[in-house]
């Protein structure tokens, strides 16, 4: 499976998608227009090692919800990466069994040689 994750509406993740020049066989899903399921975050969370390492604390609600003064658990991040899209780190891409999170140089440049 080869997919990424990504916010249509970031120019950052454009500029990304535009790098990385994705072939045909690659699912793209703007994480806006089509929600995160359940069974994703879950593929995530299992390549990645935790809920925690694909949430983005940079997100302008995690201050407005107040959520950086909370303790959260891996339940929680779950939770919000479901109910709301901006708290998924991105891009995230998915090739078979690896996965590549967030705008750094490495992840971006690593994502595209497991594309190629």
């Amino acid at each position: 499976m080869k997919i990424i994750f990504y916010l249509g509406t970031c120019d950052t993740c454009t500029r990304i998608l535009k790098e990385l020049n994705p072939k045909p066989d690659v699912i793209l899903q703007d994480i806006k227009k089509q929600k995160i399921t359940e069974e994703q975050i879950d593929l995530m969370r299992n390549l990645a090692g935790s809920y925690q390492t694909v949430f983005s604390k940079v997100a302008k609600k995690f201050k407005a919800m107040g959520l950086n003064e909370m303790q959260l658990t891996e339940k929680d991040y779950r939770r919000y990466i479901l109910i709301e899209y901006t708290f998924l780190k991105r891009p995230v891409i998915i090739v078979n069994d690896k996965i590549f999170i967030g705008n750094s140089e490495k992840a971006v440049s690593d994502a595209k040689a497991a594309l190629a």
